[in-house]
Parts: C-alpha cells; structure tokens; sequence
C-alpha cells in the first residue's frame, strides 16, 4: 500500500502560481496535487499534442475553485466539492483560484508533463 501527502511529492511543473507537484504511487498510476491561480489558461502549453489537447486521462476531485474544461465538444464547468473524470481531449482554464487532487495513468501524464516543460510556460 502507498500512501503521499502534497508536501511529500516532488513538484514536476511551477511557474506564475502554477504548481503540479506528482508522484506514482504504484499500479501504473501517478497521483498529482494541481494549484491554479485566476486566469491559469493551460491551453498555449498543451498546443502541439494532438488537437492540442491533453491526451492523458484523469480522475479526480476539485477541492476549491471554479474551472473551465475546453473539450472538442464544448465547455465543461468544475466546481469544488465535485469528483470528476476528464477523459483525453481536454484543456483547463481556472475561472477562480483552484486545487484539485488527480489520479492519472503514469506514463501517458509523464508525457504530457515533458510536454508542458518543453513550451517553456512553466
């Protein structure tokens, strides 16, 4: 069994408020802690992966804020206190300040990680 806490897993991406710290955490699976500021637009960094959307999977729970989620088949609204599950194809925008706790399988969200780094955004 495996157990991580927010402060114990590595930060992967941080820059301008934003923070992704990750860690596997066994099972072919990654647990990530996610902080958006207002305004955190993810989109410019995901341009280049296929309809430059995030291709990784991700289940999950949003502990605070309001965030936007641009899909292929329009906008999706998140709330805090909502479980959620995003499948590929997807973009996030923070209309608030957020947090949220996500499970993702690890190789495809290492990917789109090197990804992100890549664009220089963060």
């Amino acid at each position: 069994m495996t157990a991580i806490t927010r402060k114990d897993a590595p930060v992967a991406v941080e820059g301008d408020g934003v923070e992704l710290r990750v860690q596997s955490i066994g099972g072919g699976m990654s647990v990530a802690f996610v902080q958006f500021p207002e305004g955190t637009d993810m989109g410019p960094a995901l341009k280049g992966l296929a309809d430059d959307l995030c291709p990784c999977p991700h289940w999950g729970y949003l502990i605070k804020g309001r965030l936007k989620m641009r899909t292929p088949n329009g906008d999706e609204l998140y709330e805090a206190g909502e479980a959620f599950y995003w499948p590929p194809g997807h973009a996030p925008v923070a209309l608030e300040d957020c947090e949220y706790l996500d499970f993702s399988p690890t190789e495809d969200f290492e990917r789109v990680l090197e990804h992100i780094k890549a664009q220089g955004s963060y």
